[in-house]
């Protein structure tokens, strides 16, 4: 909880009594008052949760991050053992998959780039 929900907190309760105190005085001026101050304090108190909901989202945030870092390598290890197990489970298909990936990246880098033709041509 910060300071703004706080803050928000009280001037809603002060601008509640001041309304109240203007209805049993039949005071307009106090009850106009009283309503915008409750209104300001209310947006002050909203503007404090969005604060604190940002921050634990952030903290949130890093704390994942975090965590994400520090099993990497836990991470590629386990996934380089089931790819290990896989190839050992089927060795034809495996080799079949990198010849057919090996050819597919011959033919991608080997392919000439394709130049734009000019939409004007001038001819002499």
């Amino acid at each position: 909880m910060n300071e703004d929900r706080v803050t928000g907190t009280a001037e809603e309760l002060a601008g509640k009594a001041e309304s109240a105190f203007g209805d049993m005085t039949g005071a307009t001026e106090a009850q106009a008052g009283g309503r915008a101050r409750e209104i300001g304090g209310k947006a002050q108190n909203l503007y404090g949760q969005a604060k604190d909901a940002a921050r634990d989202a952030a903290g949130a945030a890093a704390d994942y991050a975090k965590d994400i870092y520090n099993t990497r390598g836990e991470t590629l290890r386990n996934s380089s053992e089931a790819l290990a197990q896989k190839v050992q489970e089927n060795p034809l298909g495996s080799i079949i998959t990198a010849g057919a990936i090996g050819f597919a990246l011959a033919l991608w880098m080997s392919r000439p780039s394709r130049r734009r033709q000019p939409r004007w041509r001038y001819y002499s």
